[in-house]
C-alpha cells in the first residue's frame, strides 16, 4: 500500500471577499513528484502557504506523514520531515555559496561544514569559485543554492513553488537534472508548481490541476500520455464515400464538413492506397502528435464548461 505524505481535505482560504481556494484536496504519495498545475493566481501558492503553516486554512485541513493538522503537537514533530523554497530562494547575495548554507545551518541549530560541502557538490556548485558571491550566481545556481539549503535538514519532502520560473534554458535543465536525481539517488518526495508544463512534463510523474482555486483533476503522467490521442486530418475528393470506407478501421474517427479526423495510429500509405482503389483522392493529410498543453486545454475547457 501507497504510504501518503500530503493529503488535504477540503482546505478553503478567503482573502477578503475573494476566495483563493475553494475545497482544495489533493494526494501526494511517497516518491511522487507531483506537479502542481494552474495558471497565475489559481491558488498554487496559496495552498503551498498552507501546508507549510505560513498562513491558516479558514475551513478544511490537511495531514503530513499521516499526522492531522489538528494535532499541532504531533505535526510540528513531522514538520522536520519536509522542507520548501516558496516563491523563491532566501539567499544572502554578499555571501557566497558555503557561507550561505553554513549561515542556514546556523539558524537550524546544525554546524556541520563537511555536510555543507557535501550538499554544495550534490547540487553542483562544489566547484563554484568561493570568492563569487551569491549575487552574481544565475538564476538557476539561487535555485539549486535554495535546494541544498532545502537538503541541510535531510528532508523526505521538498515543496518548490515555482522553481523553474524566469531561469534560462541551462538552468532548467540543470534545476531538472537536480529534482530527477534526488528523486532517484534520496528518494526524496516533491511537489512542484509551475505554469510551464512541458518542463514540468519531463519530471511530475503525478499531476494535480487547479484552477481558480478550484482541483480539476489529479491523474497520473501515464494516464496523461494515454489520454494524449494522436490525430489524423483528412481532406479527399469526396469525404463522405472516404468516411464510409474507413468508418470500422478505427476506433474513433469523426466526419465533419470539410475533413475526416481519425484518432490514434494511422499508416498514412496503407490509407491512401484503398482510398485511391475506390478512386478517392486524398487532397491534404496531416497528423499531429497531442501535447501535455492540448491535454491541460482540453482539461481546463471542460472544466470551464461545467
Amino acid at each position: 500500500m501507497e504510504e501518503t505524505i500530503l493529503k488535504t481535505n477540503g482546505v478553503s482560504k478567503h482573502y477578503g471577499q475573494q476566495k483563493v481556494l475553494d475545497n482544495v484536496s489533493l494526494t501526494i504519495n511517497r516518491g511522487d513528484i507531483y506537479g502542481f498545475v494552474g495558471e497565475n493566481g489559481a491558488g498554487k501558492t496559496t495552498i503551498i502557504r498552507v501546508i507549510t503553516g505560513l498562513i491558516s486554512a479558514d475551513s478544511g485541513d490537511y495531514e503530513l506523514f499521516g499526522i492531522s493538522s489538528k494535532n499541532e503537537k504531533e505535526l510540528n514533530k513531522v514538520k522536520s520531515k519536509i522542507s520548501a523554497i516558496v516563491e523563491s530562494p532566501s539567499v544572502y547575495a554578499n555571501f557566497n555559496a558555503m557561507d550561505n548554507l553554513l549561515l542556514n545551518q546556523a539558524i537550524l541549530g546544525i554546524k556541520d561544514e563537511a555536510k555543507a560541502k557535501v550538499l554544495l557538490d550534490l547540487v553542483g556548485l562544489g566547484n563554484v569559485d568561493m570568492h563569487k558571491k551569491a549575487g552574481n550566481f544565475s538564476l538557476g545556481m539561487r535555485q539549486r543554492l535554495g535546494i541544498a539549503m532545502c537538503l541541510s535538514t535531510d528532508p523526505e519532502f521538498i515543496i518548490l513553488d515555482e522553481p523553474l520560473n524566469g531561469l534560462d534554458p541551462e538552468g532548467i535543465v540543470e534545476v531538472r537534472e537536480l529534482i530527477l536525481k534526488l528523486n532517484k539517488e534520496k528518494n526524496i518526495t516533491f511537489m512542484i508548481s509551475s505554469h510551464i508544463l512541458t518542463e514540468l512534463n519531463l519530471v511530475a510523474t503525478r499531476f494535480g490541476i487547479i484552477s481558480h482555486g478550484k482541483m480539476i483533476t489529479e491523474i497520473d503522467r501515464g494516464d496523461i500520455e494515454a489520454a494524449m490521442t494522436k490525430t489524423t486530418k483528412i481532406k479527399t475528393t469526396d469525404n463522405q464515400k472516404a468516411y464510409d470506407l474507413i468508418k470500422d478501421d478505427f476506433e474513433k474517427i469523426e466526419l465533419s464538413a470539410d475533413e475526416i479526423i481519425v484518432y490514434g495510429d494511422v499508416n498514412v500509405n496503407d490509407l491512401v492506397l484503398k482510398l485511391n482503389s475506390v478512386g478517392v483522392a486524398v487532397v491534404n493529410i496531416s497528423t499531429k502528435e497531442a501535447s501535455i498543453e492540448d491535454f491541460y486545454l482540453s482539461t481546463m475547457g471542460g472544466s470551464n464548461n461545467a
